[in-house]
């Protein structure tokens, strides 16, 4: 057998020893910092798929194999973990969070298992007694799709029960938010208010605003909210990064954040304290800053990286603002909407082009199918000016694909950035408003695959729940959340848990050019590791949703350790 020494990050040899005796091997080379054996390990590396354990020194794997091999490692300091069995895999990575999102909707008012449009009230209503004066009532996270009937609220639902605190809380989507009238006037809003471009304000029959607003009309309510301080940032944080790592998400990739989030990230950096890896992809407008400073993409250290940008294509389908080549089914005069930053066109097509020039990497969110076809319009436009080169083009979600443009995904390299979970989801009433057809490319991983294009998944949280075994539920069984598909909606894109596992850890590491550094347990990569309660390769895959994380590693240091209870 052979046992592989890498020294790597923080060790500034690198060796390697073959076929040494143990007692040869004993004496050159350090003892591990950690052992983990009797494990089932499944590496997510082709060329060693599986093992029973593992060596860590510092925050690195030094050697991967049986418990033999592995045994060499063991010093006196040396920490020794049985596994007893269980299933133990790289650390997850999630490709796209809204993670200080994520932390503050932990601490608001919660209204996405609301299933009546007078529980969402009820709601809403308890959190505005327990404001103080001058506070707002944000958060929410609603979902009408779950009411009968399924009916958009508006102001007049919840105005009698807030007439004097400001209450803005998201459809769950995060495209679209309803609005008291309290909040309306502070922002402005009245009838005669015009849509910005990329947005709507919703109407009632008489011409005033519903207080729903769609993707770029929510920017008249951000503009008068109050900021969030520092503290209100640092907190949210903290509990986003123990959510993770409680669920074994070691590494995330933050979308849109605000510079004030990045500023946070690296005082927690500072002191030791962030659990969890983090990419920043803040929002393309922004592109001059980066410029600036002369950062390329992946730009820092293995906790904290920069150097990508987040743009926008258009809306979701559940706010009806993805942009189709044809109308929405139950909407006949609507396609969607092109988002702001697409008004026009070419202004996007110049920052991309600023973008790509400097090094910088492009994560776009494009939904409906022609939003997706303008963009890689886009990303092809961009090629031709500055010739083939390792760019790692992403289109988040792509979720409702134009048959025409799975090849072109391929051709250009671009990587599905993809939210299984939201496939269960949506697929509870997509087809009521794109019809069967379009549905047959809506979240297409199995197609993506055959096509060879690149899948890194994530949750898009706060969207949808955080927790990676949902996920993996999700891509392998496609049993929508209503229960009405257990043998899976479109069933011909579901995928094993093997290729499900790998999208959430090298494929999510590649998408951030890290894959040679985590996505696997290997000799020489960051030791990012999760302990699972149950293999999820053996049991019912229906199963795979309870699963529960008993330990969670980052860098080789235990940041999560579930209670004996919990464990079985």
């Amino acid at each position: 057998m052979k046992t592989a020494f890498v020294r790597a990050g923080a060790f500034a040899t690198l060796f390697v020893l073959f076929n040494l005796p143990p007692f040869l091997r004993a004496q050159s080379q350090p003892a591990a910092d950690l052992i983990i054996r009797h494990a089932k390990i499944w590496t997510v590396d082709k060329n060693r798929p599986t093992a029973q354990a593992v060596a860590v020194l510092g925050d690195r794997i030094m050697a991967v194999g049986s418990n033999e091999d592995v045994a060499a490692w063991q010093g006196g300091n040396t920490r020794t973990i049985d596994a007893s069995g269980k299933l133990l895999l790289p650390g997850f990575n999630d490709s796209h969070v809204h993670f200080v999102d994520g932390g503050l909707a932990l601490d608001r008012v919660q209204l996405n298992d609301a299933t009546s449009a007078e529980e969402f009230a009820r709601r809403i209503a308890e959190r505005v007694r327990k404001t103080p004066k001058g506070g707002w009532v944000t958060g929410g996270d609603w979902d009408e799709t779950k009411w009968t009937p399924a009916a958009m609220p508006s102001k007049e639902l919840i105005d009698p029960l807030s007439p004097d605190t400001p209450v803005f809380v998201s459809r769950y989507d995060g495209h679209m938010a309803l609005a008291n009238s309290v909040t309306l006037r502070l922002a402005g809003i009245t009838a005669q208010t015009p849509d910005p471009p990329g947005g709507v304000i919703v109407h009632d029959a008489h011409g005033n605003p519903t207080g729903a607003l769609k993707d770029a009309a929510m920017d008249y309510v951000f503009k008068v909210a109050a900021p969030l301080s520092h503290d209100e940032r640092l907190r949210a944080v903290k509990r986003a990064l123990a959510h993770a790592a409680s669920l074994g998400v070691t590494s995330v990739q933050h979308m849109n954040p605000e510079y004030a989030d990045i500023a946070v990230y690296s005082e927690l950096l500072e002191r030791g304290e962030l659990t969890a890896r983090i990419y920043a992809a803040p929002l393309i407008p922004g592109v001059d800053d980066q410029i600036k400073i002369g950062i390329r993409h992946a730009f820092g250290g293995p906790f904290l990286r920069i150097g990508s940008l987040k743009a926008y294509a258009d809306g979701s389908l559940g706010s009806s603002t993805a942009y189709f080549f044809e109308p929405f089914s139950n909407q006949p005069n609507n396609r969607g909407l092109l988002s702001d930053e697409m008004h026009p066109v070419s202004l996007m097509q110049d920052r991309m082009m600023k973008a790509d020039a400097a090094g910088l990497q492009i994560c776009t969110h494009a939904i409906g199918d022609q939003g997706i076809s303008i963009i890689l319009d886009l990303y092809s436009e961009v090629v031709k000016a500055h010739s083939e080169s390792d760019r790692r083009f992403r289109i988040e979600h792509a979720q409702h694909m134009a048959a025409k443009d799975f090849d072109r995904f391929a051709q250009l390299h671009v990587i599905a950035s993809v939210q299984p979970y939201h496939a269960i989801d949506d697929g509870r009433w997509a087809e009521e408003r794109i019809g069967h057809d379009r549905a047959s490319r809506t979240y297409a991983f199995r197609t993506f695959l055959n096509h060879d294009v690149r899948l890194a998944f994530g949750t898009d949280w706060n969207v949808a729940p955080l927790n990676p075994m949902l996920g993996l539920y999700a891509a392998v069984t496609r049993a929508t959340l209503d229960g009405k598909n257990p043998s899976g909606w479109f069933p011909e894109q579901k995928l094993t848990v093997a290729e499900a596992v790998e999208a959430y850890t090298m494929g999510s590491a590649y998408a951030e050019f890290q894959e040679k550094d985590k996505g696997s347990i290997t000799p020489g990569k960051l030791a990012d590791m999760v302990l699972l309660s149950d293999d999820i390769f053996t049991i019912d895959p229906v199963k795979i949703r309870d699963i529960r994380t008993t330990t969670t590693w980052v860098g080789g240091k235990v940041v999560w350790d579930a209670p004996e209870k919990s464990r079985h």
